[in-house]
């Protein structure tokens, strides 16, 4: 059942996330001592190594590789995908601006969208320099992806809801692995859990405003508005969760990761698929909430392998 959101509960959550981001932010530099000792980047740390819990890590080509190999890929792993969440984040910051430009005077969201870029420019800040001290050249969105982005940035500007749903499908699989990540017990390079930290507390912000955002505005749209929304959401999570979720072209060709390997390690449906699926289920559960899971929208998810049967369980 479609839950319309008031319009002043709406207004009053805006303005509660805006009053957060005054008393609870963080800055790249003043928040992160890069230069402790501790927080150097050492390519053999063995820290760097991915788990067993990992779908690549799991295997035994992994396991078989000599240690400092290993450490290596996990390094590469991390910071390629900084690197994309850095790229991520410019497309996400040039969409708000957009956004913000629409809004007449008055509108709460101006003053959240701008207190967002500021909060992903420092994410992104945060990235860029855990790149930068790898020594790692690593690659971020493929070439496609950069030119889909324009699609996007413009989006924000004519379809805002569709917008948010790409903030979702970027934010919401990489919140959901660095929060699995941070409860896990593992030892976690210091320099890493640190910037993880940061990222999930602004986040989580972030991933409340879109969610309320697409409450208060979905149920209002014209209904050839809301159909087109349910077919291209299961299109645009499933591309941002693979991009966030499996390793990059360079990684693979970089250290010779056999294609067989590749498909012991990320089969259709196996562990892998199925933290996909988990890692979207808060989005699919408020999508389901907004309507835009129809019949022919569910067959998509399903063909697409995102759909999950199990209880959401998880609060939004």
């Amino acid at each position: 059942m479609t839950m319309t959101m008031t319009r002043s509960t709406y207004e009053e959550t805006v303005r509660r996330l805006s009053r957060q981001s005054v008393t609870k932010h963080f800055d790249a530099y003043a928040d992160v001592d890069w230069d402790a000792p501790d927080m150097a980047v050492d390519p053999d740390d063995a820290r760097f190594e991915l788990p067993a819990v990992d779908p690549l890590g799991a295997t035994n080509w992994y396991r078989s590789l000599p240690a400092e190999t290993r450490t290596r890929i996990g390094l590469h792993r991390i910071a390629a995908a900084m690197k994309v969440g850095k790229e991520f984040e410019s497309v996400l910051k040039r969409g708000l601006l957009e956004f913000a430009a629409r809004l007449p005077n008055g509108a709460p969201e101006f003053r959240y969208a701008y207190h967002e870029v500021i909060e992903e420019a420092h994410h992104s800040l945060m990235f860029q320099e855990f790149v930068n001290r790898s020594g790692l050249q690593v690659h971020g969105l493929t070439w496609d992806m950069k030119f889909g982005a324009r699609r996007v940035i413009v989006m924000a500007r004519r379809f805002p809801a569709q917008f948010f749903v790409f903030v979702l499908g970027g934010e919401d699989p990489i919140d959901h692995v660095q929060r699995t990540v941070l409860r896990s017990g593992r030892d976690i390079h210091p320099l890493l859990e640190r910037i993880m930290r940061i990222h999930v507390t602004e986040e989580a912000r972030h991933l409340s405003f879109a969610r309320q955002y697409l409450r208060s505005t979905v149920p209002k749209l014209p209904r050839w508005r809301r159909a087109v929304m349910s077919i291209q959401a299961p299109i645009i999570l499933h591309t941002m969760a693979g991009v966030m979720m499996r390793p990059p072209k360079d990684l693979v060709r970089r250290y010779g990761i056999p294609k067989d390997v590749l498909r012991e390690a990320y089969p259709h449906d196996g562990p892998a698929a199925q933290s996909v699926r988990d890692s979207l289920r808060k989005v699919r559960a408020l999508l389901v909430e907004l309507g835009l899971v129809g019949p022919v929208a569910k067959r998509l998810w399903k063909r697409l392998r995102l759909w999950d049967d199990a209880p959401i369980g998880a609060s939004l």
